[in-house]
């Protein structure tokens, strides 16, 4: 009896201790760390001091821009959103810096072919699909057009690009990687290989790369920006291969999540929101130590089936470092969302959802991350 009674008192008193240390992180840091984690997106190819872009960068203090050229919640035309065209990116991203009291991650997604938001239309050189690259599969091809890509994006003052995507091509006719040519092949090691030439292009230029999809969307059958996505009959382990190799190569900087369901990893939680997936399986069993971005939280896969202080919550404690909000998808333009979400996270920790240690982890991850930046 006097056991039990001790490890009860011991229980207590950890507890109590626990809750003293959450109450001792003022609500000041915890904006401050929960900020860092987020990736928004704004309307415009110019910004003055009232925009939301300055808003988010010079009040808010987040950790990451997201970049567009087609605004799909306004006129979905060419140029209708950040870029138009290469002097005006340049004017764009050195104002956005100018507002920023911190290093500022400026991503878009890059990938060449069908997913590149440098067009020649706005006056940059043209480019080529991952499916291309991996069917030459040369290292003089591949590092030739991955260079002219990340030198275009860091004279445009972009320091992250959302690619290479190594999903692999187990079914060629998924809508959203095999029938947009978005996958270097159906071999594996093809696809590590071509990433890898494609990484350290980007590198020797200064850019970052955030890898995508883990744990794998080239068997889906469907696209989660429009609903949950079920791989679980289709999904192959050999789809880890690519990330487990250029994890252990040294190579990633980042790795982006895909709102799929894959009942093979977790029976519940699609892999954005999962613990198994993006601690147990990335971090601890893949080794991988840098910053987990999210796919965007506002993607129907997320918010027809959770609600997004839920999402937000789950992601955080599944292990995510950033969320990206691109303010871009049929779940429309909010120019407050940014200030809100930081409010959702701040008030997840005094509630005792997250804990303040984990998104502490979350801003130090992001920290090393930017330092290695030109």
């Amino acid at each position: 009896m006097i056991k039990l009674r001790f490890y009860i008192a011991l229980a207590l008193m950890t507890a109590a201790m626990a809750a003293v240390a959450q109450q001792a992180v003022p609500d000041s840091l915890l904006r401050r760390y929960a900020a860092a984690m987020l990736m928004v997106g704004f309307k415009g190819d110019s910004i003055t001091p009232e925009s939301d872009a300055v808003r988010y960068v010079r009040d808010l203090h987040v950790g990451g821009i997201i970049l567009f050229d087609v605004d799909l919640t306004g006129t979905k035309q060419l140029g209708s959103r950040n870029i138009t065209t290469r002097q005006r990116l340049r004017q764009l991203t050195s104002r956005l810096r100018s507002y920023s009291s911190e290093p500022l991650l400026i991503a878009l997604d890059q990938e060449g072919g069908r997913v590149a938001r440098l067009k020649p239309q706005y006056g940059y050189e043209p480019t080529v699909s991952h499916r291309h690259l991996g069917e030459v599969n040369n290292r003089d091809t591949t590092m030739h057009y991955a260079r002219l890509m990340a030198d275009e994006l860091a004279w445009s003052g972009v320091n992250m690009n959302l690619a290479p995507d190594v999903d692999v091509n187990v079914n060629a006719e998924c809508p959203v990687i095999g029938q947009l040519g978005r996958s270097f092949s159906a071999d594996t090691a093809v696809v590590a290989q071509n990433a890898e030439w494609f990484i350290d292009a980007h590198h020797a230029a200064g850019v970052a790369c955030a890898v995508k999809h883990f744990p794998g969307h080239g068997s889906s059958a469907s696209d989660s920006h429009y609903g949950l996505t079920d791989v679980t009959d289709t999904w192959l382990p050999s789809e880890l291969h690519p990330f487990g190799q250029l994890i252990a190569r040294g190579k990633i900087d980042a790795v982006m999540t895909a709102h799929i369901f894959n009942r093979q990893l977790d029976a519940e939680l699609p892999a954005t929101l999962s613990h198994n997936m993006l601690t147990r399986l990335l971090r601890n069993r893949l080794g991988f130590k840098g910053v987990i971005l999210t796919d965007d939280m506002y993607m129907q896969g997320i918010v027809d089936n959770y609600a997004i202080e839920d999402a937000i919550a789950l992601a955080i404690n599944a292990g995510a470092d950033m969320l990206v909000m691109g303010n871009n998808i049929t779940t429309g333009y909010e120019p407050d969302r940014p200030f809100r979400v930081v409010q959702m996270i701040v008030d997840a920790v005094n509630a005792g959802k997250i804990s303040a240690e984990r998104l502490r982890e979350s801003y130090e991850r992001i920290k090393i991350l930017k330092k290695r930046l030109k």
